[in-house]
C-alpha cells in the first residue's frame, strides 16, 4: 500500500510537521536575513569609523589655520627680536633682519616637522577595521561550524 508518512509533494514532514522544502526554505530567509543584518552592521560601523576620521581632519584644518595666523604674527615678533640680538654686530639693519628672519624660520621648520611626524604616526597607528563586524562574524562562522 501507500507511505503514510509521504504527503502530496513528496517530501516528507518532520516530527513538528513542516516538510524538508519547507525547513530548507526558512533557513534559507534566516541566512539571508543574517547576511543583511551584518552588512547593514558593517555599513554602520564603517560609516562611524569615516565620520570620526572625517571630524577629526576638519579639527586639525581649524586648527591649523588659526595657528597659521597667530604663528605668522609671532614670526615677525619673534624675528625682530632674534635681528635685536645682532645690534652690537657690525652689520647693516636689512642684513640683521634677515638673519633674524633665517633663524627663526629654521626653528620653526624643525619644530614643525617634529610636529607632522608625530601627527602622522598618531593617524598611522588609528585602526580602521570593522571590529565588531569581525567580531560577529567569526562568531557565525563558529557556530555554522559547530552546527554542520
Amino acid at each position: 500500500m501507500g507511505d503514510t508518512k509521504t504527503g502530496a509533494t513528496g517530501a516528507r514532514p518532520d516530527a513538528g510537521g513542516e516538510s524538508l522544502a519547507s525547513l530548507i526554505g526558512r533557513l534559507g530567509e534566516d541566512i539571508v536575513t543574517l547576511l543583511d543584518s551584518k552588512l547593514g552592521l558593517l555599513k554602520l560601523e564603517i560609516k562611524e569609523d569615516v565620520n570620526a576620521y572625517l571630524r577629526g581632519l576638519v579639527s586639525i584644518g581649524v586648527g591649523g589655520i588659526i595657528a597659521a595666523v597667530g604663528f605668522s604674527l609671532l614670526s615677525v615678533a619673534i624675528a625682530f627680536l632674534v635681528s635685536a640680538l645682532f645690534e652690537q654686530t657690525l652689520l647693516s639693519q636689512p642684513v640683521r633682519y634677515a638673519l633674524g628672519f633665517i633663524i627663526t624660520g629654521v626653528i620653526y621648520l624643525v619644530v614643525g616637522a617634529a610636529v607632522i611626524i608625530r601627527a602622522k604616526d598618531r593617524l598611522a597607528k588609528q585602526n580602521l577595521a570593522p571590529e565588531r563586524s569581525i567580531k560577529e562574524l567569526e562568531k557565525d562562522k563558529q557556530w555554522l561550524k559547530r552546527e554542520s
